[in-house]
């Protein structure tokens, strides 16, 4: 009996026991079973969040590829309504014209098509040019964009910049203050600055010519370098050692930025660009240097201007008036610091702006400087008017030592009719970013596309200019009082004007050449440069200076025709002409 209940008992527990083991089966299979549906159902989460972000950014490409679809379409379709060539192929006009031919061909489609041309220069890139004055005024006023690839070459060479970019939004403030300077305080010192500019410039010169021989292009260059470093930096710029290698430097830039400044992605990975980028660092280290030498400068001067002063309070005297004083002194950095590079955001480059405006200065300025040359030297009695004009008004001048170019009728003509024939560019660029534009001949011009004004071809019309436009007559800015008009233009000069005009003559006036509409050496409208009056008044004024001391002639040797020679009606320069400085009789 008690074996049948051990057996039982035994039974029992292995039982229990059994029973245990499978209900912790169980229940570990339950909580495996748990951990792999969480499991799953976490990695179904991911996947459907994958999913979603793949649908989200396949809807917005597409919605950004259908944008930019529709507005070629849109673009092509407004196009159709602007005269001009059918495309040769899908790649449109630009295997069949280059920068160097580009002017020609659109001389030759304005005549045939009209005054507004169109050309595809790809499947999305549209050009448009205008040949007609008025047309030209109204797209000037309108299209307030540059290209994009000027804001990037000056972005990629001086870091980013509010002054040089393509959206005239983020530039308009700048370029006021920038104007207002420029054709402030700096064309009054401008008239004192160049006597001491010629001393520096034929210091160089007189270098050059105990080397050899030099042309007119390699003393323009020098000549706009100068001018434009004195009146920005002062006389500190003068007699800055490193003047020569800042010079250097900025031609070497200005030689590369458009190519490096063509790729729509930034090469990083050529050799040549890191190369260009180590001059650029280079050229700002330079300009650091050259700003913290006015500060020095600026600093001894008032430092001296106080001790003057109180040793003056202590003697009971007046400050004598012609005592060295700092009161009148402008510091040449507070132009930088207010104008050029007052406000800077965090991304801006702090000298960006300073090395903008050297660099485009001086390639606008050199051209015109050359072209000037050119003039004189192979228009010898011209030359010898204006240095009598020079003298005339400077015996009448009430400040000897400043030029009162305003006076100097003749000269500023010749100024003009070099700018006028020879501009800095062959074609005036501009672009509208957002809004098409609509002109009131009723053709609409899309956004995006490139406006350009053909300046040569519009500047040599004979309907705005007369018969001579294609000939070399700066008498045309000139009008006799009696009958002084709004028109630059005067035919009464025409084909006698050496005797037109003669040094001193009060029955003739200047007129203002931008009254016409075809003046555009310098641009128009909202995007015009800004210093226009500050280059014009600076160059007559450092050519009154250098004429009064030297006469300009051709080396021995030099051809005299170094007029520059019409070719389908545009002009072709010859090579820049050798020529010497020959110091005039007191």
């Amino acid at each position: 009996m008690k074996s049948c209940e051990t057996a039982a008992l035994s039974t029992t527990t292995t039982t229990d026991f059994l029973a245990s083991l499978l209900q912790s089966s169980k229940t570990k299979s339950e909580t495996c079973d748990s951990q792999e549906f969480s499991h799953h159902l976490l990695m179904d989460f991911v996947t459907w969040e994958f999913n979603a972000f793949l649908w989200v950014s396949l809807i917005a490409v597409t919605a950004l590829l259908l944008r930019k679809v529709v507005k070629v379409f849109r673009a092509w379709a407004q196009a159709r309504k602007i005269p001009g060539p059918p495309c040769p192929s899908f790649y449109g006009h630009s295997k069949l014209i280059s920068r160097e031919n580009l002017t020609e061909v659109l001389s030759v489609l304005h005549k045939k098509y009209g005054s507004i041309v169109k050309l595809w220069l790809g499947p999305t890139q549209l050009l448009v040019s205008m040949n007609d004055p008025e047309l030209i005024k109204e797209m000037l006023l309108k299209a307030e964009d540059k290209l994009p690839l000027t804001g990037r070459a000056f972005r990629l060479a001086f870091g980013p910049s509010s002054l040089f970019v393509s959206s005239f939004e983020k530039v308009q403030r700048r370029r006021e203050s920038l104007a207002t300077e420029l054709n402030g305080r700096l064309i009054e010192r401008a008239p004192v600055i160049p006597t001491k500019v010629v001393d520096c410039i034929m210091e160089r010169v007189n270098k050059f010519m105990a080397e050899g021989n030099f042309d007119c292009k390699m003393v323009s260059q020098h000549m706009a370098f100068t001018l434009l470093g004195s009146t920005l930096f002062g006389d500190t710029f003068l007699v800055w050692s490193k003047a020569t290698a800042y010079e250097e430097l900025l031609m070497m830039i200005a030689k590369d930025a458009c190519f490096w400044a063509s790729y729509s992605v930034t090469p990083y990975w050529k050799q040549g660009f890191w190369r260009y980028q180590h001059l650029c660092t280079k050229l700002k280290f330079l300009t650091q240097d050259i700003v913290q030498q006015c500060r020095k400068n600026y600093k001894f001067f008032l430092h001296k201007d106080e001790n003057l002063h109180n040793e003056n309070v202590n003697m009971g005297m007046e400050s004598a008036s012609g005592a060295p004083s700092c009161s009148g002194v402008e510091m040449p950095d507070n132009l930088f610091s207010r104008e050029l590079n007052g406000h800077l955001s965090a991304r801006e480059e702090p000298c960006g702006n300073i090395m903008g405006v050297m660099f485009h200065g001086c390639l606008t300025t050199t051209g015109l400087i050359d072209n000037l040359l050119v003039r004189l030297v192979t228009h010898p009695k011209l030359q010898d008017k204006i240095y009598a004009e020079i003298i005339m008004t400077r015996n009448g001048s009430m400040k000897q030592d400043q030029q009162c170019v305003d006076k100097m009728h003749l000269l500023l003509a010749t100024v003009y009719e070099s700018a006028r024939l020879l501009p800095s560019g062959p074609l005036l660029q501009r672009c509208s970013l957002k809004h098409d534009i609509s002109l009131k001949t009723g053709v609409t011009i899309p956004a995006g596309a490139v406006m350009v004004v053909p300046v040569q071809l519009v500047q040599m019309d004979d309907s705005s200019w007369g018969q001579d436009a294609s000939e070399f007559n700066p008498y045309r800015f000139l009008s006799k009082a009696e009958n002084r008009s709004d028109l630059v233009l005067d035919t009464s000069c025409r084909g006698n004007a050496e005797k037109c005009v003669r040094p001193g003559d009060s029955s003739f006036f200047l007129n203002d050449p931008n009254n016409n509409v075809a003046f555009l050496p310098f641009g128009s409208g909202t995007r015009a440069c800004v210093g226009q009056k500050f280059v014009i008044q600076g160059v007559a004024t450092l050519f009154a200076s250098l004429l009064e001391q030297y006469e300009i002639r051709l080396e021995s040797g030099s051809k005299g025709e170094s007029e520059p020679t019409m070719n389908d009606t545009i002009f072709q320069l010859l090579p820049s002409p050798d020529i010497v400085f020959v110091r005039r009789n007191s």
